[in-house]
């Protein structure tokens, strides 16, 4: 992993990891304890679904850019279908609060991708490769 994306990754992970703490002592206290597992099984979720995206775009990126894009939309798809069938799975789950995972999982989301701009937009990324004076390229 470039050391930009371990950058991105860390400036989104760690924001929503807090806001999903918060979402599960907010659930806990307002939902008891199956609010507070549907709002870890939510922050789970988000994190498991957004790192391993951005780990197969990192990673394709490395391999070949021409495939970024597709890899990038591949893995919302898959992201969809699967959210779809988490809920489908989970939607008479007695264990937790479906609530509190729905709440969870939306902001977590928002936090996610709110903090991943931020941090791509403030990282410093080289957009050419750069030539060293004694290379001979021009």
């Amino acid at each position: 992993m470039e050391s930009s994306d371990a950058r991105i990754l860390r400036g989104a992970a760690i924001p929503t990891g807090i806001a999903g703490l918060a979402a599960i002592v907010i659930s806990l206290g307002v939902a008891g304890s199956q609010g507070a597992v549907g709002a870890l099984v939510g922050l789970v979720v988000v994190l498991a679904f957004f790192g391993v995206s951005l780990l197969a775009i990192s990673y394709s990126a490395r391999v070949s850019p021409q495939i970024l894009m597709p890899v990038a939309m591949g893995t919302y798809l898959i992201k969809i279908f699967a959210m779809l069938g988490l809920v489908v799975l989970l939607r008479d789950a007695t264990w937790m609060n479906g609530r509190a995972f729905g709440l969870t999982v939306v902001l977590c989301t928002f936090v996610w991708l709110i903090f991943e701009v931020r941090t791509f937009l403030r990282t410093k990324m080289l957009y050419v490769d750069p030539v060293s004076p004694g290379s001979g390229k021009r």
